[in-house]
């Protein structure tokens, strides 16, 4: 088997990736999937962590916060990345795998306080850490945590697993003939304002020159495929 190019990563997952196309909620076949594949990188020796969004419950800038002040939106938001890392957690450790969930939002009962130097610890020891809470702060999205929370822990890099292949000049979903973007600068993605991820965190990863790599997570090994340093998705680089 390929050697992994990276020695530590943080894997971005969104709510939605969790519910698997079923709009709410977590499916649970769908999350023992996600769950085989990342036990199968951290089984060739890859330090992982994650951080996983909320929208499959709750998203502070979505339609059904429209009515309510953004902070208290933004904090249910939050709270609704907590449900997705405890279910993430079962799923992993029912493949075997240590895992710590660490919370931005400080709710001991349930899940460790973030903090750095033990995050790195769990990493060393080969558990696998998931970042829950967002930043703790409103107004920052869960991307903007994984850029800030990748930093923290100096990974290689940041993988973020979406439901296209990668970056395109347009919406795929949308534009039939939209081309794919195999290597682009974060400058670029920043003035052309592509939906990678949002700008804080596109000029966060840009002022450490911290690699993204987008890809589908829909196809069976792509995570192994990416940590292996096969060319599958694409990359936002200096």
């Amino acid at each position: 088997m390929t050697a992994p190019i990276f020695k530590r990563i943080l894997l971005k997952l969104s709510g939605e990736a969790l519910a698997a196309g079923q709009g709410f909620g977590v499916e649970a076949t769908r999350i023992h999937e996600i769950a085989a594949e990342v036990a199968e990188v951290r089984a060739l020796g890859v330090q992982i962590a994650i951080v996983v969004g909320g929208g499959n419950f709750f998203r502070g800038v979505a339609e059904q916060a429209r009515d309510m002040d953004r902070v208290s939106a933004d904090h249910m938001g939050m709270l609704a990345t907590v449900i997705n890392a405890l279910a993430l957690q079962d799923a992993l450790e029912k493949q075997n795998v240590f895992t710590r969930v660490q919370s931005a939002i400080e709710m001991n009962q349930v899940a460790e306080p973030f903090i750095r130097r033990r995050a790195i610890r769990h990493l060393e020891k080969n558990r696998v850490v998931i970042f829950a809470g967002g930043t703790g702060n409103p107004y920052f999205s869960t991307d903007t945590a994984a850029s800030l929370r990748a930093m923290e822990i100096k990974a290689d890099a940041i993988l973020k697993a979406t439901k296209v292949d990668g970056i395109y000049d347009a919406d795929p979903m949308v534009v039939k003939d939209a081309k794919k973007i195999s290597e682009i600068s974060y400058m670029d993605v920043l003035k052309q304002g592509l939906k990678v991820m949002d700008s804080t965190a596109i000029s966060l990863c840009k002022d450490n020159n911290l690699p993204i790599i987008i890809f589908n997570l829909n196809q069976r090994g792509n995570i192994r495929r990416v940590v292996t340093g096969e060319k599958i998705g694409s990359l936002v680089s200096a």
